[in-house]
C-alpha cells in the first residue's frame, strides 16, 4: 500500500504518533487478539484500547469481527495491513503502476520433495495417510488447505499475467506458516527458505514459541497439535528482499529474471541440514489465524 505524505492522510499518519497504537500494531503482527488480551498486555483499560483499535481501523491498518467467545460475542482484532510505502513528493504512486494479484492454494503446489512427518488436509478432512509423502503426489493434494512436512520444500507456479512492455518493479508475496512441530512445542524453532526462479531470496527462522491456542478458522474436526502459523509478508524490490519489512537479502526484483513470457517459481524448503530443521506447515482459507491462501502482487513499471 502507498501512502502519499500530505495533510489528506493526517489519519493515516498520526496512528503511529502514539507509542500504545504501535504497540498495538506489534502484538497484532504476532496474533489475532481480542480487546480484552490487547487490554491486559497493554495494562491500560478496555475503553481506551477500543479508541485506540477505532482509529487504526479507520486508517485501513487493523481490521477486527465479532466472534462467539466463551461469554457471549468478542470483538477480535487483527492486523490487516502487512506493510505501507510512504511517497513523498514526486515518488510514483502506486496507480501509475500496473498490478497483477493472484491467490494460490496451499495445496496447488507445482513440484515437491518432502520428508516425514508430512500430510495434506482439506478443509473436510485429511487426505491420504500422514507421514506418506506419496499422498503428496495424489491428485487430490489440490484441494489442501493445510500440508505440512519434516523437511523438503513445496514449489509453486505463479502465473505471471506482464505484457511485453512492462518492467517489474516489486514482487510480494503473504501466507500463514509455521514450523511443522506443534505450537505448543515451544523450544522447536525451523529455518525456512524462500526462493524465487531459483534464487535464494531470504530464509526465515519460525521461533517456536508460540501456545497450542486452536486456529481461530481451524476446523471442529481437526485434532492435530499444530493450530495456526504467523502472517509472513516477502516483498523483492529494486532495494533488495525483506521479510515483513526487514531487509534479509541484497536480492533485487532484477535478480529474479522475471519475463512476461515464463512463469514465476516459488519454493518454500526447509533442509534436512538446517540448523534448526523444524519442517514446514503452510495454512491456506479454513485454517488457521487468517482466512487466506498464499497471496502474490507484481507489481510493474
Amino acid at each position: 500500500m502507498d501512502i502519499e505524505v500530505s495533510s489528506s492522510n493526517m489519519g493515516f499518519l498520526e496512528c503511529f504518533s502514539s507509542p500504545t497504537r504501535v504497540r498495538i500494531i506489534e502484538l497484532l503482527g504476532e496474533r489475532p487478539m481480542n480487546i480484552k488480551s490487547l487490554s491486559e498486555a497493554l495494562d491500560i483499560k478496555s475503553p481506551i484500547v477500543t479508541r485506540h483499535i477505532h482509529m487504526l481501523e479507520e486508517a485501513g491498518i487493523v481490521r477486527s469481527e465479532s466472534v462467539a467467545g466463551k461469554r457471549g460475542m468478542q470483538k477480535l482484532c487483527y492486523l490487516h495491513l502487512s506493510q505501507a510505502t510512504l511517497l513523498f513528493k514526486g515518488a510514483p504512486r502506486q496507480e501509475d503502476r500496473s498490478r497483477y494479484f493472484v491467490s494460490l492454494p496451499v495445496g496447488t503446489y507445482a513440484s515437491c520433495e518432502v520428508k516425514p512427518t508430512c500430510g495434506l488436509a482439506s478443509a473436510h478432512g485429511m487426505i491420504g495417510m500422514c507421514d506418506d509423502p506419496r499422498y503428496f503426489a495424489d491428485p487430490e493434494h489440490v484441494h489442501a488447505r493445510v500440508i505440512w512436512f519434516g523437511s523438503g520444500y513445496v514449489e509453486y507456479r505463479i502465473p505471471n499475467y506482464m505484457v511485453n512492455n512492462e518492467k517489474p518493479d516489486s514482487l510480494e508475496i503473504s501466507l500463514e506458516i509455521c514450523s511443522e512441530t506443534p505450537c505448543n512445542v515451544n523450544h522447536l524453532p525451523s529455518d525456512i527458505v524462500f526462493s524465487v526462479n531459483g534464487t535464494e531470496v531470504g530464509t526465515w527462522t519460525y521461533p517456536g514459541d508460540f501456545g497450542g491456542a486452536r486456529g481461530i478458522y481451524t476446523p471442529a474436526w481437526w485434532y492435530k497439535n499444530i493450530h495456526y502459523g504467523l502472517m509472513k509478508t516477502i516483498r523483492i524490490t529494486r532495494q533488495g528482499s525483506f521479510i515483513d519489512g526487514v531487509k534479509v537479502s541484497d536480492v533485487t526484483i532484477d535478480g529474479l529474471s522475471l519475463s512476461y513470457d515464463k512463469e514465476i517459481l516459488f519454493r518454500i524448503a526447509c533442509s534436512a541440514t538446517a540448523k534448526n530443521c523444524g519442517g514446514v506447515t503452510l495454512f491456506g482459507k479454513n485454517f488457521g489465524n487468517y482466512n487466506q491462501d498464499i497471496e502474490v502482487t507484481l507489481r510493474c513499471l
